[in-house]
């Protein structure tokens, strides 16, 4: 594995990742990254069994692993799960809103440890989790914050030098300001430009979501966005497509709030537009 390159996903990481974990499914690797100061740094690597279907899940019982971008939501120990489990086991979110949106189904994919008896595990042998020795699953729980840990799982990793992950960032990065700037400007036009024709958002499209835009800029003499601890990763498997969540201060001459954001940023032509969007 070359040294001076790194996966192509890890635009930036906000500090409070201290971690983020990348699978590469065909070659049954799971690689821990730590963030330095926004720069993902190789620390650690583990040989993983996955779905013995490969990765790319589409339904309940495909025997696939997803391939996406996850977070760890928590751990279950050997006392809830029983030895399957081996060592315990890290839940992860799938499906995450573009799993949902693109009608993936299945659940309970996890991180998992061995069972006490087993000695040996092919590349593919699981109904989709990603699986690896009790030892090595006890070592990467160090490295883990429940909750926070992102997890990209990707089919092949694409591995670029540290200058093109730059260059990505930068690009991505731009988007996302000057769709600050152009709210910010109460120009509605200007601002609508920034999503995708098939945008969502909870239960509303673009027409419906810029109808209520319109009527919220009506109302406003002056609006402010900050944008705080932001995190820029690129989606695996699709080039162009990218996940985005960061704090979002809004301010306004009649309203102020802050909203942790989810976006789904799509490339349509040369530009990044926003597809889905979560509040949490």
């Amino acid at each position: 594995l070359p040294n001076d390159k790194v996966p192509a996903y890890l635009l930036n990481l906000d500090d409070s990742y201290r971690h983020a974990l990348v699978v590469d499914a065909s070659r049954s690797r799971l690689y821990v990254y730590q963030n330095r100061a926004g720069i993902p740094v190789r620390v650690a690597d583990f040989y993983v069994t996955i779905g013995k279907a490969g990765a790319g899940k589409q339904k309940e019982g495909d025997n696939r692993t997803p391939i996406g971008i996850y977070t760890i939501s928590g751990f279950k120990t050997p006392k809830e799960l029983g030895d399957f489990y081996g060592t315990g086991a890290f839940t992860l979110s799938y499906p995450n809103e573009w799993d949902t949106r693109q009608g993936r189904g299945g659940h309970g994919i996890w991180i998992h440890g061995s069972p006490g008896n087993n000695y040996s595990r092919t590349p593919r042998a699981r109904e989709g989790c990603v699986v690896l020795a009790n030892d090595d699953l006890t070592r990467l729980g160090q490295y883990i914050q429940a909750g926070k840990t992102p997890v990209v799982i990707a089919d092949q990793v694409e591995w670029v030098a540290y200058e093109a992950l730059d260059a990505r960032r930068n690009d991505l990065a731009a988007a996302l300001d000057q769709w600050r700037q152009d709210w910010e400007s109460r120009d509605t036009a200007r601002l609508l430009g920034h999503y995708s024709a098939s945008f969502r958002t909870g239960s509303q499209d673009l027409q419906t979501f810029g109808a209520s835009k319109n009527k919220v800029n009506a109302t406003k003499s002056w609006i402010k966005i900050g944008l705080s601890k932001v995190s820029l990763m690129l989606y695996p498997e699709r080039p162009d497509f990218a996940l985005i969540t960061f704090e979002q201060d809004y301010q306004s001459n009649n309203l102020s709030d802050r909203t942790v954001k989810r976006q789904f940023w799509s490339r349509e032509n040369g530009r990044w537009k926003i597809i889905l969007e979560t509040s949490l």
